[in-house]
């Protein structure tokens, strides 16, 4: 996996080497640009020269030409990853400003801004400026994976968050928050010279100090408020909150190797390993996947999906109040319907997926339908499939017959009746001998 990272100064990784070494030992070529650099391309030929960028806080106003909004734009069309990381310290670049702006994100007006906190800081290192946030890891994302962010974190271990910039989150259905500070912080610009900050930027659970962004092809955008918390010196370190309470082992360096897995496609990421929809009827040929149905048709779909977990795929599973649907559907659905684990299905062997699956009846419509599956979750990568085919009326000796019906059955016996009096009718017409004359037969000339 090709991973760039773009630095001011190439020196500033030794900063990082932790958190590097981290992403180098799970199989990452990491390669090292300045913005200004010349030979820097996100693109070689039409294709992506990276799987994923880091983008470091640089002093530069901005990234370059080859870092323009409309390029990073392209390259999570494209299906590329990017970390972003911002420093209090430093002016956040306008073309990133640009490019979150873009992403529903709002960072302060002066490109500066910092988040302090007065009961939630670290005492040791933050006494006087309050900027370093100690914090309890967020809690779990899903509670049914333990390694998703705050999951799995000991009890005396705390989060740092030192000298951060906190964003304000628009109301797209594609970011999530993964830490929110907490209901006593607030930022400001540092460098206005009053004792009390009037114009506040954003205050409490406004603030999204480290957010995730996944577009509809699953490509991944997170945003961390303090590149601080991934340099080495935060990784070891303990802090303590000015309310008395002991020393706690920074969370940081779990949190790193989380956040970046999800940004980089290390989890989160689910597979469909196979589709199947068939007749679901006795005496069916069991066809797989046939292009055409008839009206009122039993019908069973089945799906096959699997999630990556760091090394591994592992069966896919939802939680049993946030089913997978599947959507029979022409303009809009006909049918919605939750998808149930199949313990049925032997999955071909496969012990690595969850097969779910549904039965149900065509409705009494025909015409051009869509098996659909649309199932976007946060922090899961999206799945969209969708399998077309032909629904056709019942043929002329499809249809049962009507002596089956016991409601054609009154309709039956009235044309028994009438046919058996027309017939009754006409036999006592042509039998019946004519009444003759009294005086017998008059013939004429």
């Amino acid at each position: 996996m090709r991973l760039l990272a773009i630095l001011d100064d190439v020196a500033d990784k030794e900063n990082y080497s932790k958190f590097l070494g981290d992403l180098e030992s799970r199989g990452f070529q990491i390669s090292f640009e300045n913005p200004k650099s010349e030979s820097l391309a996100l693109f070689h030929l039409g294709e992506r020269s990276y799987d994923h960028v880091i983008l470091f806080p640089t002093k530069a106003k901005g990234l370059g030409p080859n870092l323009t909004p409309n390029i990073l734009v392209d390259f999570m069309n494209a299906n590329g990853n990017i970390l972003v990381t911002l420093s209090s310290g430093v002016a956040v670049p306008s073309s990133l400003v640009s490019l979150l702006s873009e992403l529903d994100i709002q960072l302060p007006t002066d490109r500066t801004g910092l988040v302090v906190d007065h009961f939630n800081f670290d005492a040791a290192s933050a006494a006087d400026k309050h900027d370093v946030l100690v914090l309890a890891p967020p809690s779990p994302i899903r509670p049914d994976v333990k390694d998703f962010f705050g999951a799995g974190a000991d009890k005396n271990e705390a989060l740092a968050f030192p000298r951060g910039v906190g964003a304000a989150l628009g109301a797209s259905e594609l970011l999530t928050p993964i830490l929110r500070a907490p209901r006593t912080a607030y930022s400001y610009n540092p460098k206005e010279q009053t004792e009390v900050a009037d114009d506040l930027f954003a205050a409490g659970e406004q603030l999204a100090l480290v957010s995730a962004f996944q577009a509809r092809n699953s490509a991944r955008l997170t945003l961390v408020g303090s590149a601080e918390m991934l340099q080495d010196k935060w990784f070891d370190a303990e802090v303590s909150q000015a309310d008395g309470k002991k020393a706690a082992k920074t969370f940081n360096r779990e949190f790193a190797k989380r956040v970046s897995g999800w940004t980089f496609n290390e989890i989160g990421v689910v597979r469909v390993n196979w589709i199947e929809h068939h007749l679901d009827e006795a005496g069916a040929t069991n066809e797989s996947n046939p292009t055409i149905y008839r009206i009122k048709n039993d019908v069973k779909y089945t799906i096959s999906l699997s999630e990556y977990a760091w090394t591994t795929w592992t069966p896919f599973t939802t939680p049993a109040t946030d089913a997978l649907q599947l959507e029979f559907s022409m303009l809009s659905p006909f049918h919605r319907l939750a998808l149930k684990p199949d313990n049925n299905s032997n999955n071909n062997g496969a012990s690595d997926a969850a097969v779910y699956s549904t039965t149900f009846k065509l409705p009494d419509q025909h015409g051009i339908f869509n098996f659909k599956i649309n199932h976007k979750r946060p922090f899961l990568s999206n799945v969209e499939e969708k399998n077309t085919v032909s629904v056709r009326h019942m043929a002329h000796d499809e249809w049962p017959r009507s002596f089956v019906i016991t409601g054609a059955w009154p309709w039956i016996a009235g044309v028994g009746v009438t046919v058996a009096g027309w017939v009754g009718f006409c036999a006592l017409w042509m039998y019946s001998a004519p009444v003759g004359g009294k005086g017998g037969v008059k013939k004429t000339q």
